[in-house]
């Protein structure tokens, strides 16, 4: 007999009732928090029909790692309802299929998101509707965890420590769910020597009691180095689009601070950045100067030792390093950008038969400052069939191939300027299509140059031991894959 429709409403609303009593236990990823398990108060987990009626519960059916040719490496299975014979669907509709330029791929119920690095391919496989950003977040911390284990994740590594990966890959998932990704943490309990006595064996559990309980899950605390150092890298990647009539259309800055943390024990460090720092640009635009030259950010993201009590008040930022390379912060800049280079192009069609080119650029960044492999990339016609370049500076050559002008610049001053003059030679065609004059693009490198403004006024070391610390601070802005463009 079926239920009235009114009797299956209070079932459901019943249900819905006895799922929202539940509590949410979190685990932490990385700088991604993610609720894995309902748990009621009696300590029971939820049916797998109640968990399907919470949805975003869902998590990673299963991991591959591929070979370029599409043969599987690596293969765990988490849940039920995914089949080694999955695989041959990934390999079929991805690794085959050269059109295919989307990180995720939808066939049916099932969800392929990928990552390609080196020569292998991460696949991630889930039937349900889980979170793209923790699942890729989990593919980038197999990358990392594998290079921080056998220095780079590549075909012949992981052939030579496929059981280690296994090892690894159960200590980071259970049942789909990520559980603890943090190198420091896993090393202390996964380790590539031989079986430990079991006097070491009790003494390495109770550090990893406290490692896995305390607040500083991603160092271990008897690291110690001979000399102490701390290297921090401000990198700032600058995009520019400059209209043909040198109207500036967008300028912004997406910038990094990395840090190698060379120090002993569990030192505290604290970062201090410009005193004119802006976060909030829309909060502040009222309090402030129009004219002022404060540095704005956007966007900011800080790696999770990073303790954010002080840094409302006086921009300082204080945190215990993980041991070695990470990402301290990133961030982005979309006001009063300092652009290092200013181009002006001219370029005249003479006819249908020449081009004609004169492309002035000047350095805007200090003389004491030098900027080193600057390439331009100067687009001809399709109909191109020779170029005779003229530099000041450096050498250009014209690749058919590119359709462009290759103008390279091994070694620029700051405040100099040059000029670039060319002659495109064209061929007569049956068309009269016109040129659609794509622009000149610039790569560049510059040292201890910050296009946002930004700057490092301090960076102290505390420990017990009171032992003294070398710090470095380096600058360096740059330009590549084309996002620094003026149309022509």
């Amino acid at each position: 007999m079926k239920p009235h429709r009114q009797d299956l409403s209070q079932v459901f609303t019943a249900t819905d009732n006895h799922i929202k009593s539940r509590r949410v236990v979190s685990l932490k990823l990385g700088l991604v928090i993610l609720s894995v398990a309902l748990i009621d108060k009696s300590g029971s987990r939820l049916t797998s029909w109640q968990r399907s009626r919470s949805g975003s519960l869902d998590m990673i059916s299963a991991f591959f790692i591929l070979n370029l040719k599409g043969e599987v490496l690596i293969s765990r299975l988490y849940r039920p309802d995914a089949k080694r014979s999955i695989s041959d669907i990934f390999r079929i509709h991805v690794v085959a299929n050269p059109d295919v330029r989307s990180p995720i791929i939808t066939l049916g119920s099932t969800s392929f998101f990928h990552v390609r690095h080196q020569n292998l391919y991460l696949a991630a496989v889930t039937k349900n509707n889980a979170s793209a950003a923790l699942v890729f977040e989990f593919c980038y911390r197999v990358i990392s965890v594998g290079r921080s284990y056998f220095g780079k994740l590549d075909e012949e590594s992981v052939k030579n420590n496929f059981v280690l990966i296994y090892e690894l890959l159960d200590e980071i998932l259970d049942f789909g769910y990520p559980q603890n990704s943090e190198t420091d943490t896993l090393k202390m309990y996964i380790t590539t020597e031989g079986v430990k006595s079991e006097a070491a064996m009790r003494e390495e559990s109770s550090k990893i009691t406290i490692q896995a309980t305390g607040a500083t899950s991603w160092r271990r605390s008897d690291v110690k180095y001979r000399k102490n150092e701390a290297f921090v890298d401000v990198i700032e990647s600058v995009n520019l689009l400059v209209s043909s009539t040198g109207t500036v259309l967008r300028a912004d800055v997406d910038g990094q601070i990395l840090m190698r943390a060379y120090l002993s024990g569990t030192p505290e460090c604290k970062f201090g950045l410009n005193d004119k720092l802006v976060l909030d640009r829309r909060a502040a635009k009222a309090d402030r100067d129009p004219d002022s030259s404060a540095v704005e950010l956007d966007d900011c993201q800080f790696h999770q030792c990073v303790k954010l009590g002080k840094f409302d008040s006086d921009r300082t930022i204080s945190f215990v390093p993980p041991d070695g390379e990470f990402e301290l912060m990133r961030y982005r800049s979309t006001s009063n950008v300092n652009l290092p280079f200013r181009v002006h192009p001219i370029v005249e069609e003479i006819g249908k038969s020449k081009v004609e080119y004169a492309v002035h650029i000047k350095a805007n960044f200090g003389s004491k400052l030098n900027a080193t492999n600057v390439i331009l990339r100067i687009p001809t016609p399709l109909n191109t069939t020779k170029v005779d370049c003229k530099v000041q500076i450096g050498k250009a050559k014209y690749v058919p191939a590119e359709n462009h002008i290759i103008w390279k610049i091994p070694r620029m001053q700051g405040q100099a300027e040059t000029t670039f003059t060319a002659e495109a030679t064209l061929s007569t065609t049956t068309y009269n299509k016109p040129w659609s004059r794509p622009p000149i693009s610039v790569d560049f490198q510059v040292l201890m140059f910050t296009a946002s403004g930004l700057l490092v006024r301090f960076l102290k070391v505390f420990e017990k031991s009171n032992y003294q610390s070398v710090k470095w601070v380096r600058y360096l802005s740059k330009s590549s894959n084309g996002s620094y463009q003026i149309r022509l």
